[in-house]
């Protein structure tokens, strides 16, 4: 009796192993954008506590945030495209962009990105 031959040939391994690799690319490709969201929302962060338990005057809050533009310099984005805005709840800083990462030749990833920090 001859016995079924078990386990994977090499095209499929080089089919696992290629789709791994595209895969692994794009996280390559999209650390740069992430750590460029992380310095924003550090940034943010950073404003936010060091306004806390005091009244925010939204001029000082932008001045804090310039700031820290120049300490950071994230890119992708301008310091006027963080919203400061002032409710009955306290202010808020408020952040909302689209940043794409080259892929494979006229390839992009697009990523959202998102923060609301508020200022209490």
């Amino acid at each position: 009796m001859r016995h079924g031959q078990q386990g994977m040939t090499f095209i499929g391994i080089l089919c696992i192993l290629a789709l791994v690799g595209v895969v692994a690319y794009a996280g390559v490709r999209l650390v740069p954008v992430y750590l460029n969201y992380l310095k924003i929302a550090r940034m943010m962060d950073a404003t936010a506590a060091e306004f806390k338990g005091e009244t925010a005057d939204i001029g000082a809050i932008h001045r804090s945030i310039d700031h820290h533009w120049i300490v950071e310099e994230p890119t992708g984005l301008e310091q006027k495209d963080i919203e400061v805005t002032k409710g009955d709840d306290g202010v808020s800083l408020h952040v909302a962009y689209d940043d794409t990462a080259p892929y494979i030749a006229n390839v992009s990833l697009m990523v959202h990105f998102e923060k609301t920090v508020k200022v209490q």
